[in-house]
């Protein structure tokens, strides 16, 4: 969806009660539901989920809520991009009819005291992301639990850039019996590969130079594996290719199974996935890529 469509500007609400009576009042009329969860600082990696939604449903809400439980680090809490403006013009040109956008304490009614309820996913989080950025999972899957149960049955895309985010949320969504059909949908590309990122502004443009190496190392990776490479030998291809770019310190370049996360064996017959993560800078960027998938 092109930023520029002409688009009838969506209901912007902050309150829980707003979204759950608009969103009740349009299945009431036998519409679909769709909904986009985001932090904000929309670009065309969300424009994309929401036409995926809009193409779907009859009606799409968009959350914009920068979520502070979910920040291990306090300084990129704080330096997270707030654009609400310009979020609001890019959800109504991809096709949103309402926009949620709450303050942090119509969401957590006690902050800065965290919320006595969170919701834990003991499976799943235990490495990669879950190492790197502790207590990170517990705040999505809680802010997750609280706008899908807001948002009462609906269908909800997440991209595939944040792998391990999704297979979380469709852990909790079955967990915890939501009304929700997850979708899960491919990683937007910059024209030189890099996956769409909302940090991506961050980068000075030497950086962002060095930070296409994740995508690389990613399709390094793939192409080792099609040549017959075990798992070690994949991963290291990987990190060599990261190696090359002194202003990318690589956290995590691995072979995993795409169901539970899990290291997995290069041989395995079911679903694998190539996940990476490194900081370019003083950004910390991820990445993922099914190495079956033709390329």
């Amino acid at each position: 969806m092109s930023q520029t469509t002409t688009a009838t500007a969506p209901l912007v609400t902050g309150t829980f009660a707003g979204l759950s009576t608009r969103l009740d009042d349009e299945r009431r009329a036998g519409r679909t539901v769709g909904v986009v969860l985001t932090m904000g600082a929309l670009h065309e990696g969300h424009a994309s989920l929401i036409g995926r939604a809009a193409a779907a449903c009859d009606v799409v809400a968009v959350s914009v809520f920068v979520n502070p439980t979910q920040f291990a680090d306090p300084s990129d809490l704080t330096n997270y991009p707030r654009t609400l403006d310009a979020d609001v013009a890019l959800a109504a040109a991809a096709g949103a009819h309402v926009v949620f956008a709450p303050p942090v304490n119509e969401v957590y009614p006690e902050w800065p005291t965290p919320p006595a309820t969170t919701v834990t996913v003991r499976a799943l989080v235990d490495r990669w992301e879950g190492v790197a950025r502790p207590g990170h999972f517990d705040g999505v899957a809680t802010v997750v639990t609280k706008l899908l149960s807001a948002a009462g049955r609906c269908r909800t895309y997440f991209g595939e850039k944040d792998f391990q985010q999704l297979a979380v949320v469709r852990r909790v969504a079955r967990d915890l019996s939501l009304p929700v059909e997850v979708v899960g949908c491919p990683t937007v590309r910059e024209h030189d590969g890099l996956a769409m990122s909302s940090r991506n502004v961050r980068l000075s443009p030497v950086e962002r130079t060095a930070a296409v190496s994740l995508s690389r190392a990613l399709g390094t990776g793939a192409d080792a594996l099609a040549a017959g490479a075990g798992t070690a030998g994949v991963e290291a291809a990987m990190a060599a290719v990261v190696a090359e770019e002194p202003l990318v310190d690589l956290d995590y370049a691995v072979l995993v199974d795409a169901a539970e996360l899990e290291p997995a064996d290069a041989a395995a017959p079911g679903p694998l996935r190539l996940l990476i993560a490194a900081r370019v800078g003083q950004v910390r960027l991820i990445d993922n890529l099914d190495p079956r998938a033709s390329r």
